[in-house]
Formats: C-alpha cells, structure tokens, sequence
C-alpha cells in the first residue's frame, strides 16, 4: 500500500519521530534552528537537485511539532512503486528506523490498516503506531493517486514497554510524469508520544522525509520490484497511458 510517504510518503515516517544517531552528525546552527520559531508558511529546508528532492517544514495552529513536506520525482512506473509499498513486512529495509511492519486489516483493496515499531535510541522505549490508509485510485480520466494515511492509537492494546505514537498523519499525491517518472507531493505531521525533547523530534520531522525518500528511490532499482508479476490491486495508470487522450483534445 502507497504508505509512508513515510507513506509513511510516511509515514511519515518515524523512529522516525525519535532523535537516533542521525542527530549525532548534526552541528551546532542546525540544533539551533530546530529550535527557533517558525512561521506557518512553508520553509525550504533542502533541496537536492541531484535526486530530484525538496523538503519543508512549518509551524501550523494547534500542533506542538513542526509538520513537514516532501516534493520528489521518483524513477519508476505505477506498478514498481506500487510493489514496494505493498510489501509491508519488507518496510523494515528503507523505511525510517523501522524493526517491525506487518499488515493488520485488509478491508478492501483501497483501505489497509498495518502495525509497525520504530525503534529509538539506547535508553529510550521504541514507539509502535497503527496506521489506516486510504487510497484514491486514478481512472482514466484522473491521472493522480491520492493516499491518506492517520493513526489508529487505540485500535489495539497498548504493548508496554512500546510507546504508542497518537499521530503519523500524512497525505500523498502520486501523479506519473514523462520518461517513466513520478512526482510525489507529500505532506505529514508527527507525534512520537511519551516524552521527548520538542528540538529531537523536530529534527526527525527534517531529515526522516528526506531519508525515506532516498531508501524508496533505491528500492525502486531492485529486480523483484521491477520484474514482479504480482497483479495490482487497483488499476494504475502511467503517463504514457493518458498521451492519446491528451493529444486528441483540442
């Protein structure tokens, strides 16, 4: 399922709300910017023009972390990226310091509900989230993917020692471009729960949707992905599918 951007597109994608030994190789300005205020405008805090990657952050009413946003293109069709993120169990290989991710529900091929635990530094409890996604799918008339992802926190019993995180809200838009490219727009918040420093899991909110879509641009490149035969749960659409259309209007 299209989760984590992390959906995660996140998911995003937190531990990816947790400081881990990222923070370590951070210097002093840039823990002194994860402390100063911000506005509610969207601020640019990297752009890597190599890999096609923008990621921002801002301060929105009513929420004690930053919230975050990813732009990247990804090199891929509809139906490779749609079988990483359906590989649920495998989320553990490029999703944010994820030890755990397993499907929970199945209640339609467009709403999945998946169990997951982010692990945290030495000392720290690991944080475990439940997370319902919901997809709208594209038609031949619709060229984007839409994927709403929210915590469930109480949708089981809590699992002390684990922290249960009350949010890992993201919205993804998945739209095909020319030349077997994706463009993701992502958008989420994150709250790790328990206690935590507010600067820690600002920086998380930073550098976790970059990380996550660096992992997912390697994925992509993997045979089992790109060569599978496994059938898409839902009808996908690459950009090459809506050129005669395009062409034919006036």
């Amino acid at each position: 399922m299209f989760f984590n951007f992390s959906l995660g597109l996140i998911t995003l994608c937190m531990a990816m709300l947790l400081a881990s030994s990222h923070a370590v190789a951070a210097n002093d300005d840039d823990f002194e910017s994860l402390r100063s205020p911000l506005g509610r405008e969207w601020i640019l805090t990297k752009n890597d023009r190599l890999r096609h990657i923008k990621t921002y952050v801002r301060l929105e009413d009513g929420k004690q972390f930053r919230s975050f946003k990813v732009e990247a293109v990804l090199e891929s069709s509809m139906q490779t990226l749609s079988n990483v993120l359906f590989d649920f169990e495998n989320y553990t290989k490029w999703y944010w310091e994820t030890r755990e991710s397993r499907l929970l529900q199945r209640k339609s091929n467009t709403d999945f509900i998946i169990y997951m635990v982010h692990k945290a530094p030495q000392g720290l409890p690991d944080r475990d989230v439940i997370l319902q996604g919901v997809i709208e799918p594209q038609s031949p008339t619709k060229r984007s993917l839409a994927l709403k992802v929210v915590a469930l926190p109480d949708f089981l019993p809590l699992k002390p020692p684990l922290i249960r995180m009350p949010a890992e809200d993201i919205s993804i838009k998945l739209t095909p471009i020319a030349n077997n490219r994706i463009q993701v727009v992502a958008e989420g918040y994150f709250d790790a729960g328990g206690t935590v420093p507010v600067w820690a899991t600002n920086f998380v909110q930073r550098a976790a949707p970059y990380s996550v879509i660096r992992n997912l641009q390697r994925m992509l490149l993997r045979d089992e992905y790109r060569n599978s035969k496994q059938p898409p749960m839902f009808p996908l659409y690459d950009y090459d599918d809506y050129v005669p259309a395009t062409k034919s209007q006036p």
